[in-house]
């Protein structure tokens, strides 16, 4: 976000709730709620709770929900994050979150800024920018707050199977 570029990463087949989603302060880390139905009778159910190195959504940390309430969870640090979860959670043996400290947030506690009537998903960026989603696109609005920037078309892109790079499978130290 510092320059406003993105770079392609992992595609999940699946739902990744953005609103129960948040980027670390230095950009660097993800935490993200995904529900994925195919996955039910796994270790890992059906909805979890991963951190992930972006653009990758290989789990550092992944706690399996069993259930879309809750869920997810936001940074307040770069390294510390407080998870929409029962405290008694445990993280799944094979994504156990070295390097991650965890604190629990109420379900309700993160959600849209709803800083933008109409937008799917707002909130600011780390330089304190009102940023927000809407029909697949990413806007930031102007320092006047008078028009929307349009930052990336997420739009028309096909899924690029790959596995993610050694560095973003490297536990946290």
């Amino acid at each position: 976000m510092a320059h406003d570029t993105f770079e392609h990463g992992a595609w999940l087949k699946g739902r990744i709730y953005a609103e129960k989603c948040d980027l670390s302060p230095d950009g660097n880390l993800l935490v993200y709620f995904v529900h994925d139905g195919k996955a039910f009778d796994t270790s890992y159910t059906h909805a979890w709770t991963g951190v992930s190195r972006l653009p990758w959504l290989t789990a550092l940390g992944l706690w399996p929900n069993g259930t879309t309430y809750g869920g997810g969870g936001r940074f307040v640090d770069d390294r510390h994050v407080l998870l929409r979860a029962d405290p008694r959670i445990a993280a799944h043996p094979d994504h156990p979150g070295e390097g991650i400290e965890l604190g629990f947030a109420s379900p309700d506690e993160h959600a849209s800024s709803n800083a933008v009537e109409g937008a799917e998903w707002s909130g600011r960026d780390r330089r304190g920018r009102v940023i927000h989603t809407k029909g697949g696109k990413l806007y930031r609005r102007s320092a006047d707050g008078k028009r929307n920037v349009q930052l990336a078309d997420f739009n028309g892109l096909a899924p690029d199977p790959r596995p993610a790079p050694a560095w973003a499978t490297r536990p946290l130290r």
